[in-house]
């Protein structure tokens, strides 16, 4: 069985470790029990949205495409029909799972003037929300990834992610964070933000994008 994943989804798969005495009310879906089975369930994101999958077999797939759709799959035979869970049964069956699953990733993007590694105004002001939300974690994991626009050559652009990286790296530190929680990386021009042809000045493109977990 195999689930695809499209946009941001959260997708809990349980396999074989479920009584049918804890399954939902549904006449058509009951937890798993027994080997090469499995139900599987699409929820929304931290922040409501939810998604898209498709769970798949050799013997066919189906599409999950709504808050709390599920699904049963047992091996070598096509996925049944797709039917909807209620909030009740979600906790009733992942209650436990859920509970326990550290907080959702957040994510800022911070943007800089051009050619430099000086924050705008606007983006400095946001440095106090990335602190809190490090502080949420009792064992932070921070990704800063630096970025730029196409203006100047890909190796140019590199550096200058870099360095832009490493400026809200020292930001962060000098705010108390630990060094050892923050991963620093430039991805340069490679990933556009805003689509430009070469040699293109966009504000938009020269961002560090910070990821909290």
């Amino acid at each position: 069985m195999t689930v695809a994943r499209k946009r941001s989804i959260f997708v809990v798969t349980v396999v074989a470790v479920l009584g049918t005495a804890c399954g939902p009310r549904h006449p058509d879906l009951s937890a798993p029990s027994g080997s090469g089975r499995a139900l599987v369930v699409l929820l929304p994101d931290a922040d409501g949205s939810v998604g898209r999958a498709t769970v798949s077999n050799r013997s066919g797939s189906a599409d999950l495409a709504a808050a709390r759709d599920a699904i049963q799959v047992t091996a070598n035979r096509a996925p049944g029909k797709v039917s909807t869970l209620s909030d009740q049964d979600v906790n009733q069956i992942f209650g436990d799972a859920l509970s326990a699953l550290p907080p959702a990733p957040k994510h800022f993007v911070l943007f800089f003037r051009f050619e430099s590694d000086e924050l705008t105004d606007e983006s400095r002001a946001l440095v106090l929300d990335i602190l809190r939300a490090v502080k949420e974690r009792p064992i932070p994991d921070i990704i800063v990834a630096g970025h730029t626009d196409t203006m100047g050559t890909p190796l140019a652009n590199f550096d200058l992610g870099l360095k832009r990286a490493m400026s809200i790296r020292n930001l962060l530190t000098e705010a108390g964070l630990d060094a050892s929680t923050i991963d620093v990386t430039s991805l340069g021009e490679a990933e556009l933000l805003i689509k430009t042809p070469d040699e293109t000045p966009e504000p938009r493109n020269r961002r560090v994008e910070i990821a909290v977990r």
